[in-house]
């Protein structure tokens, strides 16, 4: 009962072309491409931002060790 036939999904896109044109489905469809995409980075982003917290224990230990190298200037 909760499926739809391909004959619904005919008539869903005859209703799209008839409400919106045939021009302007191809517009449409590049701008959802683009806020797709745009959601997509903004989410692994976010995804990204859990990472330093763990970071910096290994950043504090790389500059113990840069600070026990004794410094070689010319």
């Amino acid at each position: 009962m909760g499926e739809l036939s391909p004959w619904h999904w005919l008539l869903v896109g005859l209703v799209f072309v008839l409400l919106f044109g045939a021009g302007r489905l191809p517009t449409a469809a590049r701008s959802l491409g683009r806020s797709l995409r745009i959601f997509k980075s903004e989410v692994s982003a976010l995804h990204g931002d859990d990472a330093p917290a763990v970071a910096p224990e290994k950043a504090e230990t790389t500059h113990q060790q840069e600070s026990a190298r004794p410094e070689t200037r010319p």
